[in-house]
């Protein structure tokens, strides 16, 4: 599928492409892409925990929270 960028678009394309963190405008669409994927992935997390606290979970309390964070990141409690 070809596709032509509008110039404003093309623009940023380049932009990315001229820092050196892309080899070419596919990578950039592709990194694009995944980006608004987590970003719809995270807005439906945040719908469901929003639905379970309406429904009565009470969760979890914030240093929980923080804890779990630093769990899954490998950084140690300080």
């Amino acid at each position: 599928m070809a596709y032509q960028f509008p110039p404003d678009v093309e623009e940023r394309v380049q932009e990315q492409m001229a820092s050196g963190r892309y080899g070419s405008a596919d990578d950039v669409l592709r990194d694009a892409l995944d980006a608004l994927k987590r970003d719809d992935e995270d807005v439906a997390a945040e719908q469901e925990a929003i639905a379970d606290w309406r429904a009565g979970d009470e969760g979890v309390t914030l240093d929980e929270a923080f804890a779990a964070l630093r769990a899954r990141h490998g950084l140690d409690e300080e």
